[in-house]
């Protein structure tokens, strides 16, 4: 029998994750001891490993849940729905490319002018089909892979020190699932 920690630790995950799946309800400790302590065996570990399969490819705790509870049936028509999303999602990202090498060829756009803005920007990008999710994912992978470039864009569209900082802050933090 392996403890949270040690069963987290043979599958790869933080005992808060272990805990997280069985408050969500896709792990149940095999036993508990007299003091409470939770306990788990082979099936609770073949059970995590098919959870994080699941969870590598993108499929939600609630369809995760509906697989192991005998649905089945339902894996192939889940894993078919989740690479249309993909397939949606490489399209928007191809597309979020080309919007942006545009823009770099562009000498109008990244030349120092004055007039750019961020309400100008925002309005350039939302006319290139980009949403406020996708803006918030491209901050997050600015500020991920050239932060130095991240801030000097955020200088150019004239933005108040302040509202960059919050930009920065949250462009840190993990995007919510």
């Amino acid at each position: 029998m392996l403890s949270v920690s040690q069963i987290a630790r043979r599958c790869g995950l933080s005992r808060t994750t272990v805990l997280y799946y069985e408050s969500c309800g896709l792990l149940t400790p095999a036993l508990r001891s007299g003091a409470n302590y939770r306990y788990y065996g082979d099936k609770e570990v073949r059970i995590l490993e098919q959870v994080r399969l699941y969870r590598s490819v993108g499929l939600s705790v609630r369809d995760i849940r509906r697989l192991l509870d005998g649905a089945g049936s339902d894996a192939a028509s889940l894993l078919q729905r989740r690479l249309r999303q993909l397939d949606d999602e490489v399209n928007q990202l191809r597309s979020h490319q080309r919007v942006i090498l545009q823009l770099l060829r562009s000498k109008t756009i990244l030349r120092r002018d004055k007039k750019m803005t961020k309400d100008k920007w925002v309005a350039i990008m939302k006319a290139a089909g980009f949403k406020d999710d996708d803006m918030h994912r491209w901050h997050r992978e600015f500020e991920k892979s050239a932060p130095e470039d991240h801030q000097e864009f955020l200088n150019y569209l004239h933005i108040p020190e302040n509202e960059i900082r919050s930009i920065r802050e949250w462009s840190r933090k993990p995007a919510k699932a």
